[in-house]
């Protein structure tokens, strides 16, 4: 029990996602804090219960919370049916629909119209039951037994998607509780590309701060290839297993990940360590010292024996998934899927496919015979948080390395050095790779340079192909057009790549297939 709201067991898990005893009015406000830190636009809270069950006095909580405006005044809808309220999140729609006789007179107040946009907190839904939509969250209220009349029970139901978000919203509050977090307030976070996973912080009254990531169990897609879906193929992590083993194994090495407090792995939910948000770029671009220092982190990383299987909790281990083959080619096929169709505006034949998977075939083979290490797979600027406040590598934060598969060393190399998101100077990564090749060698005499650089401009390539396909598809499919915005630099950054000499072959079926991918080779990344 947190504030006098106590979280109880579930009778019936059919029936009723969660049970909450409110003692007094103070738990009541707390409640209401907890799911109007939840709700988002679109969504639609129902309140039923009796004369005098409390529906009302809840309502009136959430649209001041929602509103930020404490002191908002919040009449009974009674009589007007509905009141709306401005908010920083959305319109609030505060409805009564006692006097109604049936849904169908919603149609006349324009009632799907307003919901699409809007929070909607409606009070006696029964009375319009067939004109509300299905996917919602239902919050009976009744009187606690035995109280002194002050006391309420509420019994949340989840339907349609609301019902994930509601199991998911108790394990939060089990989690937050059981790691001493449950007064801080939920703030969201934006940045992350991924569409399964998202960020939260956390602030404590006295300024403390945490993380929550919800990274639920990934569904399966569609099977892409022998009966397999894209994750499996290119070695997605699936659950969020992947990151706490990775993140333990980090740690470990003495490394700046973050410190797990809290985790519920069956609702994908971790409560973790907020590095801040210093980063190793700004507005001009790298900063040099800054990507040094990641840099030497790599060299370290790359010389030390890595196990490549890591514990996650008693009973549970994470294998690290091979960077076979298979995986890097169907990242590859991206261009062609997403970038060459929406970028370009044309379509490739069969043969012109297979041809292009032909190429990169015999291009890869070499790189994945290679040696092999940790790829934490998006090393780069959006992923490194600079602390200034410790010493030597661990001033390099990391994050987002859930991905990590056992692959070539040469891989996050050049996801540094030609990041995505930042143009990388060509004096500065020639710079950064010499470093990285004379501490490799001076630590291990038979480093062949010769091979790195080979793989080096392999691997680059294949990235940059791929976030070319990634980057068309968050804008096509995603609705994220802002990742456009860096295409230029990724299309240099390919083009200096395929200057490689061991690249000729795959050059020459860009330059026949794919012309200005090829143009301006050597020439720095255009700025954004």
């Amino acid at each position: 029990m947190m504030n006098g709201l106590a979280l109880m067991p579930e009778k019936d898990a059919l029936q009723a996602a969660w049970i909450v005893t409110l003692p007094d009015h103070e738990a009541m406000e707390e409640f209401a804090r907890i799911l109007a830190e939840e709700l988002k636009p679109g969504d639609l809270v129902t309140l039923s219960g009796g004369l005098g069950a409390g529906k009302t006095t809840l309502a009136r909580a959430l649209v001041r919370l929602l509103a930020g405006d404490p002191a908002l005044e919040v009449p009974s809808p009674t009589f007007t049916l509905m009141q709306v309220y401005e908010s920083p999140l959305c319109p609030i729609v505060h409805a009564d629909f006692y006097r109604l006789s049936g849904g169908y007179e919603l149609v006349e107040l324009g009632w799907d119209e307003m919901m699409e946009k809007a929070v909607a907190i409606v009070e006696w839904p029964e009375r319009a039951e067939d004109g509300l939509k299905a996917e919602r969250l239902d919050i009976q209220l009744d009187f606690a037994p035995g109280g002194t009349g002050q006391g309420r029970i509420a019994v949340l139901t989840g339907t349609g998607r609301f019902a994930s978000r509601l199991l998911r919203l108790k394990a939060f509050r089990n989690l937050v509780e059981r790691c001493g977090w449950t007064d801080a307030v939920r703030t969201p976070m934006s940045g992350d590309a991924s569409v399964t996973r998202s960020y939260e912080r956390l602030v404590k009254p006295d300024g403390e701060t945490a993380l929550l990531m919800i990274s639920p169990p990934r569904p399966p897609g569609p099977p892409v290839r022998r009966g397999k879906p894209y994750t499996t193929i290119a070695k997605l992590a699936e659950t969020v297993h992947a990151f706490v083993a990775m993140d333990k194994g980090l740690r470990a090495l003495g490394f700046s990940a973050p410190r797990i407090y809290g985790e519920d792995l069956d609702a994908g939910l971790l409560l973790i360590e907020d590095l801040g948000s210093e980063p190793v770029a700004d507005e001009n671009g790298p900063i040099p010292e800054r990507y040094a220092e990641a840099a030497r982190l790599l060299v370290r990383l790359h010389e030390t024996t890595l196990p490549q299987v890591l514990p996650v909790a008693d009973g549970y281990d994470h294998p690290l998934p091979p960077y076979d083959l298979e995986a890097l080619l169907i990242e590859a096929e991206l261009l062609l899927e997403w970038y060459v169709p929406h970028i370009v505006g044309t379509q490739l034949s069969g043969s012109v496919r297979a041809e292009f998977n032909n190429i990169w075939t015999e291009a890869l083979n070499g790189v994945t015979a290679g040696p092999a290490t940790w790829v934490l797979r998006d090393y780069h600027s959006p992923n490194l948080i600079w602390l200034p406040d410790r010493e030597g590598l661990a001033r390099v934060g990391l994050i987002d390395f859930q991905d990590a598969v056992l692959g070539s060393p040469a891989y996050d190399v050049a996801s540094l050095l030609q990041d995505a998101r930042v143009t990388v100077p060509a004096e500065l990564e020639l710079k950064l790779i010499g470093f990285y090749l004379r501490e490799r060698k001076a630590a291990d005499p038979a480093f062949d340079v010769a091979d790195f650089a080979r793989a080096y401009a392999i691997m680059g390539a294949q990235r940059a192909t791929k976030i070319l396909g990634i980057f068309a598809r968050l804008d096509r499919r995603d609705g994220k057009p802002h990742y456009l915005q860096h295409l230029p630099r990724i299309e240099a950054y390919l083009a200096r790549n395929l200057a490689h000499p061991s690249l000729s072959r795959l050059k020459g079926w860009y330059k026949a297939y794919l012309p200005g991918l090829v143009a301006a080779a050597g020439e720095d990344p255009p700025s954004s």
